[in-house]
């Protein structure tokens, strides 16, 4: 089965979207709001934390930050598609890290409308001598998927641009 470019892309897109909300769907069922599960001790716990802001809960000072967020979320979802031929979308890894990208954005957008806050449950930490805290925020598989996608299209544009300003060995001339 051949697939073209944007098929492959939207393809990518709901398997994300798909396991986004199965994973927030078990969340949901198998923790109350702000319950906890330790993993691993002192290193990783499932968590169940809603999110009005945006990356690391920034933003969500603002009482209408959820609304907001939703608002440039859809713009930028809708951006990203009509200018994705800027973004490598002719190669397959391009076309990967734009679903990724796609399907992380409807993900937490999905939790936006349907919950008026983005579902985090995913918790790396360590534990602190006094017994506090220290780590990374909780995320979740959409917000994995968006970084992922982003870091995957960082590496295309390095290895474009490596590639435009490395000089080119002529085979007919010798070195």
């Amino acid at each position: 089965m051949n697939l073209g470019p944007t098929k492959r892309m939207a393809l990518v897109a709901l398997g994300v979207l798909a396991f986004d909300q199965l994973t927030k769907l078990a969340v949901l069922k198998l923790l109350g709001y702000s319950q906890e599960r330790v993993i691993v001790d002192g290193f990783f716990k499932f968590v169940h934390w809603g999110n009005t802001g945006a990356a690391w809960s920034f933003f969500t000072q603002f009482s209408d930050s959820n609304q907001w967020l939703a608002i440039f979320a859809l713009i930028a979802l809708l951006a990203l598609f009509v200018t994705r031929h800027h973004f490598d979308s002719h190669t397959m890894l391009g076309q990967i890290s734009l679903g990724l990208i796609f399907g992380g954005i409807a993900g937490n957008l999905v939790d936006r409308f349907a919950h008026a806050h983005v579902i985090d449950f995913l918790r790396f930490y360590l534990n602190r001598r006094g017994g506090n805290e220290i780590g990374f925020p909780a995320f979740n598989v959409a917000d994995s998927a968006i970084c992922t996608g982003v870091g995957l299209l960082f590496l295309l544009s390095w290895q474009k641009d490596r590639a435009a300003t490395t000089p080119r060995s002529d085979p007919g001339k010798p070195v």
